[in-house]
């Protein structure tokens, strides 16, 4: 075994990890163990939103600041156990074969790979061309930051109320602010990007002086720019609880309505900001606020529908918050309260030891150094 290597053993498996006193997050001072660690205390929640999903890799061998590559193909030297996905890519005219992430020695295997930042799929591998969710990026140009995407959200929410669907606000753990709402119903992305455009342009009608559709730079500076274009199946999307290659390590955190609510009356975009060790008080104090993402069932409106809101001139801010919506937030709030069981098992033991059965010294101990390699195109 290399000197800077460190062996565990993770539910049956044997994941070999190295250069674990390496920092990644120069300004921080976080390290690739650290790293590693943050991800196995956040699995019980994590694990959900990744099983069955196809997952590019973003990967930063030398950390932040440095340079950095996407991986689609899960690498060849992958342990035998790391699940895969065949899904075709009409760009390369050859079948990809992505990783799954099923299982805390998978996440753990594919952090040891520096793969700081997670992006998955709107769908599950099983069923590529059915997304199981829509979901509206909110990008702010400068000088807009994610007060104004706060504004918009709640503008996004109000619309799918009116349209009897609930819908769910997550940090992008960067600059903006995310919105998702679950369907879980037979839907193709032929269904759900066009009404994520339709709507996109509906608040960009009724609120021209801070809501763009369009992706060009030049239109964007002091506004929101509602990115509908993520729902299509080339495309892939930050997970939730997925930490962010910025200068602290900040993560792409599921939020409440009503914390949205106050950032935006405060203006103060501190409010939503979270680092990796926020993120894991606040995930045993409120469990999963994303998991109804996963199971919720919701019918996808007809484009007919949204248009005739629109149309009314009932969309947007005009759209008034209703008793029967107000209701069903509560309700939805109450269900995504609750700490969910294997959470509490869970708990944060202790760093990595706590999940992890060491067969060589603790992570945290670790002071080696090393780097590693290979290469890959950006995905569309």
């Amino acid at each position: 075994m290399a000197q800077d290597e460190t062996v565990v053993e993770i539910e049956g498996r044997t994941v070999r990890l190295s250069n674990l006193g390496k920092v990644l997050y120069p300004e921080a001072g976080f390290t690739k163990g650290q790293i590693i660690d943050y991800y196995a205390r956040i699995a019980p929640v994590l694990l959900p939103h990744l099983e069955g999903r196809p997952l590019t890799l973003k990967r930063y061998p030398n950390g932040v600041t440095g340079m950095y590559f996407y991986e689609k193909n899960c690498p060849r030297h992958r342990p035998e156990w790391v699940q895969t996905a065949p899904v075709w890519s009409e760009g390369n005219n050859t079948w990809m074969k992505y990783c799954l992430v099923q299982d805390l020695a998978t996440l753990v295997w594919c952090a040891n790979l520096a793969d700081i930042e997670l992006h998955t799929s709107l769908s599950r591998a099983a069923d590529i061309l059915r997304p199981t969710m829509i979901v509206f990026d909110l990008d702010p140009g400068e000088p807009a930051d994610i007060v104004q995407c706060c504004q918009v959200a709640l503008w996004v929410r109000a619309i799918f109320d009116r349209l009897g669907l609930e819908s769910f606000p997550k940090t992008s753990g960067s600059k903006g602010l995310q919105v998702y709402v679950p369907l879980n119903s037979a839907v193709t992305y032929d269904e759900t990007k066009p009404l994520a455009h339709e709507l996109a342009r509906t608040l960009e009608r009724q609120h021209p002086d801070l809501v763009v559709s369009e992706m060009k730079k030049n239109l964007r500076g002091g506004k929101v720019f509602v990115d509908w274009s993520q729902n299509d199946d080339h495309k892939t999307t930050v997970c939730v609880y997925s930490l962010r290659a910025k200068a602290r390590p900040t993560v792409s955190a599921p939020v409440k309505w009503d914390e949205v609510e106050r950032c935006l009356q405060k203006r103060d975009p501190e409010l939503l900001v979270f680092d990796s060790g926020q993120v894991l008080s606040r995930s045993e104090k409120l469990g999963d606020l994303f998991a109804p993402i996963l199971k919720l069932r919701q019918k996808l409106p007809a484009l007919d529908e949204l248009r005739k809101l629109s149309a009314a001139g009932d969309a947007a801010g005009l759209i008034p918050r209703s008793r029967a919506a107000s209701k069903k937030s509560a309700t939805a709030g109450e269900r995504r309260g609750a700490v969910p069981e294997q959470l509490t098992q869970a708990k944060r033991d202790a760093p990595i030891a706590g999940k992890l059965r060491l067969a060589s010294k603790g992570v945290k101990s670790a002071k080696p150094r090393g780097r590693s390699t290979t290469s890959k195109r950006r995905p569309a």
